[in-house]
């Protein structure tokens, strides 16, 4: 595919990375030459030094017949004006991140596709349904929801007391027949290797392994897995930052008893003044003794959302060691996800890691309608759609010729999720949902084409 990138910013240059390991032909953008400088050094991509928002800086990269046009920069306006030309000008489909989240919330009452803008993402947003969804499946480390919510995948790590700890994948099946879940992938404790369970692979104390269940099954997977569903109602955001604006919003909506402590004086007055149902504090979230007059242990929730990667996780250690049950922390830094549960931190978010993923899709081939990355494992999560001429359609399950390193976690039919075993017959329309290791995408995809 051809894909151009307006914006060499940190999910510009991410995207930029991701999509040159696949060997897409990239061409970035940016006006910074220190920014383009490192991703050319780095990656294997062309970069033109100008404003995105040129005609002509637009028609030296061969807009004309581009597949995909991403404008990432920190302008919303900038962002707006790429994919509005870059489509006027021949591409196929444009993307624009914006901040403003009431282009969201009035995405189909504007028409944003009548100006050529076939997608709006907004990062911050993003984190924020994030935050909200880890909240509300409290004793899980990651989540997903595929049609809000007709199937969910969760990923935790397995303590000694989980029902099918050291049991194979098919004993499990045979004690609990009517578990409405199936396992998707492993990561083994210690490793780094990402494993596709089959029938003989034995579940182990301390692997991350991520599921893939119907609502039912959620309750069911707490049961077994040992977990215990622990409601959390009161929350404290450290920093009110766009994410940590947006995510106080939207919990005090849910009716989450929220504190934000923001250590600039005159945007906490602004935030307390925008946000009513928040209770916001001017001061220093690393002074332990303001977090305890602040009642820390109180909390059912931490969540670090300031633009220090480091000053978040080490609040939320401070944090944990007041017995704070959860503890959220953003950062920037990827290398920080293989730290996360071995220092104690529930959950590592990534700003840059959630919109490429929400972009990804659009460079599979087939129907995609949603995607994730599973959080430090090298594997993907696709929902495809079904069409009458897809190879899968009108199949069993067990007569698809899936690769090894992919695996069927569920079906979405009509609405309702489905965990679909071998004999199930996949329908056009349906909605499917695979995971799978980068070696097998390409097959994958192809039996959805």
């Amino acid at each position: 595919m051809k894909i151009i990138i307006a914006g060499a910013g940190e999910v510009g240059f991410h995207l930029a990375k991701l999509l040159s390991f696949e060997s897409q032909d990239i061409t970035l953008i940016d006006n910074n030459k220190k920014n383009l400088e490192y991703a050319d050094t780095h990656l294997d991509i062309q970069t033109i030094k100008g404003d995105a928002t040129s005609i002509k800086i637009l028609n030296d990269s061969q807009v004309k017949g581009s597949d995909l046009v991403i404008s990432v920069t920190s302008s919303e306006t900038t962002n707006i004006t790429v994919c509005v030309l870059a489509k006027q000008l021949g591409a196929k489909r444009t993307v624009a991140r914006i901040s403003n989240t009431e282009f969201l919330e009035h995405k189909s009452e504007i028409g944003f596709k009548k100006f050529g803008i076939d997608e709006l993402i907004s990062p911050e947003a993003l984190a924020a349904k994030e935050i909200e969804l880890l909240l509300n499946q409290s004793a899980f480390n990651d989540t997903f929801q595929f049609d809000e919510g007709a199937l969910t995948m969760v990923g935790f790590k397995l303590s000694r007391n989980a029902s099918f700890v050291r049991k194979t994948v098919q004993e499990a099946a045979e004690i609990f027949p009517e578990l409405h879940f199936v396992p998707i992938a492993i990561q083994r404790y210690g490793t780094q290797y990402t494993l596709i369970p089959r029938g003989d692979t034995q579940f182990k104390e301390g692997d991350q392994v991520y599921f893939i269940t119907t609502e039912d099954g959620v309750e069911e997977l707490y049961k077994l897995t040992g977990k215990v569903k622990q409601e959390i109602k009161t929350v404290m955001i450290l920093g009110g930052s766009k994410i940590g604006r947006r995510t106080a919003k939207d919990l005090s909506e849910a009716k989450f008893n929220v504190k934000l402590i923001e250590t600039d004086r005159e945007k906490a007055y602004e935030l307390a003044d925008e946000l009513p149902k928040v209770l916001v504090i001017n001061g220093d979230g690393r002074n332990v003794e303001l977090m305890e007059e602040e009642n820390i242990h109180d909390m059912d929730a931490f969540i670090a959302l300031t633009g220090n990667s480091e000053t978040n996780i080490i609040s939320c250690l401070v944090a944990k060691s007041k017995s704070v049950r959860k503890t959220i922390s953003l950062v920037e830094n990827m290398d920080y996800f293989q730290l996360s549960h071995s220092i104690g931190i529930n959950t590592l978010i990534n700003k840059k890691l959630l919109a490429a993923n929400n972009i990804f899709r659009y460079i599979r081939k087939g129907d995609v309608v949603a995607m994730t990355k599973l959080n430090n494992m090298n594997a993907e999560l696709l929902e495809f759609i079904v069409h009458k001429n897809s190879k899968v359609a009108n199949k069993k399950i067990i007569n698809i010729d899936l690769p090894r390193s992919a695996i069927i976690g569920g079906v979405i039919r009509e609405g309702e999720g489905v965990i679909a075993l071998g004999d199930f017959l996949i329908q056009p329309g349906d909605r499917v949902v695979v995971c799978c290791l980068p070696r097998s995408i390409r097959k994958v995809e192809k039996l959805f084409l």
